[in-house]
């Protein structure tokens, strides 16, 4: 495990440096999607201007939404999302089984060595955003409060890799998984919106089968001390349970799929 871990700093710095090679290329990407990230936001606070809040949240408190939102979506998905939203690829083309056979967890390698540092341009807005909008709130910030903040972002950020992980190890056995990827970001437009806006059903869905009120609505009303559909006083503990149970739940079903991977052809 130690051997496996020490390698990993290696496959990131290859990755990192083979983005380096085209760094104009790379800025480019970076503000390209923050610029398209702030426009969606934009017109977000163009409809706040109008209507003064949504679902009982002011612009301010929408703003720290959605840099939660995309902070956790950015840590997490460069660990998983183009690495395995091409598992079908891999396994359709056989490439998946020279993986296989490396000296090193599939996983591991997978999430690693394809590091996206794309998203960096996320980072950069999400950051920004979320720094204005703390500034601009009236929080009573304490010691168990910060680090329930930071802990949040943490357990969305390994909700967000651990779907992306389940999704994408569904091709060992189904050879096409990317469709599902469709499905999630669906959910995922949603959840950068005030869970309280959307009907009772939706908001069972987006707590329990497409979890995805936890990527950013639970933790947020937790900080700004707004009332949790369903939840209630329990939102706190499972927005920090959320992410370690799922990691959980991805590795047991990795692990599920590698044992009944059969290859593409069955």
């Amino acid at each position: 495990m130690l051997r496996h871990l020490r390698v990993v700093p290696h496959l990131v710095g290859i990755h990192v440096r083979t983005y380096m090679e085209y760094r104009g290329a790379l800025f480019i990407s970076w503000i390209a999607q923050a610029i398209g990230y702030a426009g969606v936001y934009a017109s977000i606070a163009l409809v706040l201007a109008r209507f003064e809040n949504l679902g009982g949240w002011s612009w301010p408190q929408m703003a720290l939404l959605l840099a939660f939102h995309l902070l956790a979506y950015a840590l997490g998905a460069s660990l998983s999302f183009v690495q395995f939203r091409d598992m079908e690829e891999k396994v359709r083309l056989g490439t998946f089984d020279a993986i296989l056979v490396k000296p090193i967890g599939t996983w591991t390698y997978l999430a690693f060595s394809g590091l996206n540092i794309e998203y960096g341009g996320h980072i950069v807005l999400a950051i920004g955003l979320m720094a204005w909008a703390l500034a601009s709130l009236p929080l009573d910030w304490s010691a168990p409060l910060a680090l329930y903040f930071l802990a949040a972002i943490i357990s969305a950020a390994m909700l967000t890799a651990a779907l992306m992980t389940i999704i994408g190890a569904t091709a060992l056995i189904w050879v096409r998984s990317r469709h599902l990827f469709s499905i999630y970001f669906g959910f995922w437009e949603l959840a950068r919106y005030p869970l309280n806006i959307f009907p009772l059903p939706l908001q069972i869905m987006m707590i329990t089968f497409a979890p995805l009120g936890f990527l950013a609505f639970i933790p947020t009303a937790v900080v700004l001390d707004k009332p949790v559909p369903i939840l209630g006083d329990l939102a706190g503990p499972a927005s920090l349970a959320i992410g370690p149970v799922f990691v959980l739940i991805a590795m047991l079903h990795w692990r599920y799929c590698l044992r009944n991977y059969q290859g593409a052809g069955g």
